[in-house]
């Protein structure tokens, strides 16, 4: 039987999974998928959504490529079909392009959020005065920020939050995530969401939940809760979520390499925190998942890149079913939905 990832909200005791206000957008849950590049475009989107995420970032767009009319970056801000809110996440170092790029998510979307990047440590980024180069510049990120909230003020759509993602640091010498934090705070940033990593460790090593920790703390501090904080970082399993929540006290999770290939880990989410309990997810449901997910990027990007982009993402869907490590050699030279098709027979 096919199960069908949708979580009835009937738990009226107090719960660590709970609705989340960032300014005046209301959302039913705290559980989201993260802004991850190369991965969480609509068709992904569409599935998290479908398992039960109450929210998801699109991945980074350049500021710069929207003002240039980059049509490209029209297809990452699509709206996935099934999605009740979405944020679209811009990055760039240079507040008035980035002002000009917020008036762009304006206009060309529905999106109920602007997100900006803080956070990225790609070199490519950084070197641009992008990414992860605002948390280590505190007076630009705050320009950066300014910029694009009165930008959004001043548009047809005002109310829609302006939110920020940052990280703990440049490196263990260069710790910036509370000056980063009130700077982001001072320009009117209406949530906070941290990558307990520095630039310099990029995705290696552990995420310091205690500096999410304290960020809740200094944030509450300063705006008695009305601006929440979120985590991201080391959050792989419904457990991880649980006890991110539990020792930090913010309100909600962001998974990344988390939910790839595994968009159900929202539902089993919801289901430990509300009740203490499991699901289990049959591997057919997972292929079908992935299937449904092939077939909304053919819509977008047409068969060829489609099926080129969706090696990666099956190879996700596949780890740690019996027989996987075959399967995965077949995956890397599909080339068709019918080699696909073909691939997992069995299983459809």
């Amino acid at each position: 039987m096919r199960i069908i990832c949708i979580f009835m909200e009937n738990n009226e005791k107090k719960s660590l999974y709970h609705p989340v206000r960032i300014g005046s957008l209301e959302l039913g849950g705290n559980i989201f998928l993260a802004p991850v590049a190369g991965y969480s475009d609509r068709a992904f989107r569409s599935i998290c959504f479908e398992c039960g995420a109450d929210f998801a970032y699109t991945e980074m767009v350049s500021a710069e490529a929207l003002t240039r009319n980059n049509k490209k970056t029209e297809i990452l801000m699509r709206r996935a079909p099934n999605e009740k809110a979405y944020a679209v996440q811009i990055f760039g170092g240079t507040p008035d392009v980035m002002a000009d790029a917020a008036k762009i998510v304006i206009e060309k979307t529905d999106a109920e959020c602007i997100d900006i990047n803080c956070g990225c440590p790609v070199p490519k980024i950084v070197k641009t005065g992008a990414g992860s180069a605002l948390t280590r510049d505190p007076d630009r990120l705050y320009s950066v920020v300014r910029a694009v909230v009165r930008s959004v003020s001043e548009s047809a759509r005002a109310a829609v939050p302006v939110t920020v993602k940052i990280r703990s640091g440049w490196d263990s010498e260069s710790i910036t995530w509370r000056e980063a934090a009130e700077a982001a705070l001072s320009a009117g940033a209406a949530a906070i969401t941290i990558h307990g990593r520095t630039k310099a460790q990029g995705y290696e090593g552990k995420a310091d939940w205690g500096i999410l920790a304290e960020l809740k703390k200094l944030v509450d501090g300063k705006t008695g809760g009305t601006v929440p904080v979120f985590g991201s970082g080391d959050a792989f399993s419904p457990e991880d979520a649980k006890r991110m929540l539990e020792t930090t006290g913010c309100d909600g999770v962001m998974f990344a390499r988390g939910a790839m290939g595994n968009p159900f880990i929202f539902t089993r989410t919801k289901h430990l925190l509300v009740d203490g309990t499991d699901i289990d997810v049959p591997v057919e449901e997972r292929i079908r998942a992935g299937f449904r997910e092939l077939s909304l990027l053919v819509e977008d990007i047409g068969e060829e890149a489609a099926c080129r982009e969706s090696r990666k993402r099956f190879c996700a869907y596949t780890k740690g079913i019996d027989g996987g490590a075959a399967l995965r050699k077949q995956i890397v030279a599909s080339s068709t939905v019918e080699e696909y098709r073909a691939v997992f027979g069995k299983y459809l």
